[in-house]
């Protein structure tokens, strides 16, 4: 751990002293990730090419998304190989809060990336069956919450915090663990819905990590959290160098998957990321403010269950095809303008969560 080698030479040499501070290890954690991400992507790309980890386009698509067929997937092992390596570089490791976020980002990340294996491997399989799938989130949903609920340090661990308004808290009792299930398998699976056309998924994951760093940030400092009237929640800062860590190997990853992807992400990547930021809000207490942030992602979720209701209680579609980025797409927008509007919308949305913070 890079981190505690170079601080503790501080000393000696009291420049080193910089090391303690948050701000300035976010900052380098964002420019590693990035830095692994652009170096290693090259060589990622070849060996799932090598080894035939290609994606499978379906037939019931968009059209133009046939020409995607044997595009390297499972890009999403990069993405958390770079986050991982820079938090033990720059992460204090002695944080119990950064290993939670750790734990969820391998866990969601490593059922992912079974699902992918299983299609990529059995060509004529799906993946994981829904129940498996959601049976697995849901444990380490579970295990997570529990873990939170009981959290002695945590004085706000079964609170749900509205945002907007001063002092709107509601006791949720144990009823916050299947809340924080809800939240965290929610969220990874929003994510991996999104994902389905070049760098939508990742670009919104990196505004949505950006604007929820800066929270995340100002609930961990005692000063910055009483200034704004948001609580303070002790030792949550030093989840904003793994923020920095998602923001800067998302980045590198979009180098290699904006339009035309010269990889995908796949379930590894979109359900570990998912899995990350819906952890993230149950910790820092901002689950309400991630469905603000993630807007997008609710939307991609609701289009999908509409047209689902809609189409087994009447028989017609709401849209020509869910989720509705595919939608938009049918109805004649190229894909690079459909990923620009909606980053557009995530943006605004990002600058309306940080607005939270004032309007209280």
């Amino acid at each position: 751990m890079l981190y505690s080698l170079l601080y503790s030479l501080h000393n000696w040499f009291f420049p080193f002293n910089v090391f303690r501070y948050i701000t300035f290890r976010t900052a380098l954690a964002v420019l590693t990730a990035m830095f692994f991400s652009l170096i290693l992507g090259p060589w990622i790309i070849n060996r799932l090419k090598k080894l035939s980890m290609t994606q499978q386009i379906r037939d019931d698509g968009p059209q133009t998304h046939m020409n995607k067929a044997g595009t390297p997937t499972m890009g999403g092992i990069l993405i958390i190989l770079c986050i991982l390596l820079t938090i033990f570089i720059w992460g204090d490791l002695k944080n119990m809060y950064v290993w939670i976020m750790i734990v969820s980002l391998v866990g969601f990340g490593g059922l992912g990336l079974l699902d992918d294996y299983l299609k990529i491997a059995r060509k004529s399989s799906k993946g994981l069956r829904a129940y498996q799938k959601f049976g697995c989130q849901i444990i380490l949903a579970f295990l997570i919450g529990i873990f939170l609920y009981m959290n002695p340090k945590d004085p706000y661990a079964d609170m749900l915090i509205v945002p907007f308004f001063k002092k709107w808290f509601f006791d949720f009792g144990w009823f916050y663990i299947p809340f924080s299930i809800i939240v965290i398998v929610g969220t990874s699976n929003a994510v991996n819905l999104t994902d389905g056309i070049d760098g939508l998924a990742i670009g919104l994951v990196a505004i949505a990590v950006l604007a929820t760093g800066v929270l995340v940030y100002i609930s961990g400092h005692k000063v910055l959290a009483q200034y704004l009237q948001v609580p303070y929640l002790p030792g949550t800062g030093e989840i904003t160098v793994f923020c920095g860590a998602m923001f800067g190997a998302s980045l590198g990853f979009l180098w290699y998957n904006s339009y035309p992807a010269d990889v995908f992400m796949g379930d590894v990547g979109s359900i570990g990321l998912g899995g990350s930021l819906g952890t993230l809000a149950i910790i820092t207490k901002h689950e309400i403010v991630l469905a603000v942030v993630g807007g997008i992602f609710v939307v991609e979720t609701l289009s999908v269950m509409l047209q689902v209701v809609s189409f087994k209680l009447t028989g017609k579609r709401i849209f020509k095809m869910a989720p509705i980025h595919h939608h938009f797409e049918l109805k004649g927008w190229p894909e690079p303008k459909v990923i620009v509007r909606f980053w557009i919308i995530g943006i605004m949305l990002a600058l309306l969560s940080l607005a939270t913070l004032k309007v209280r």
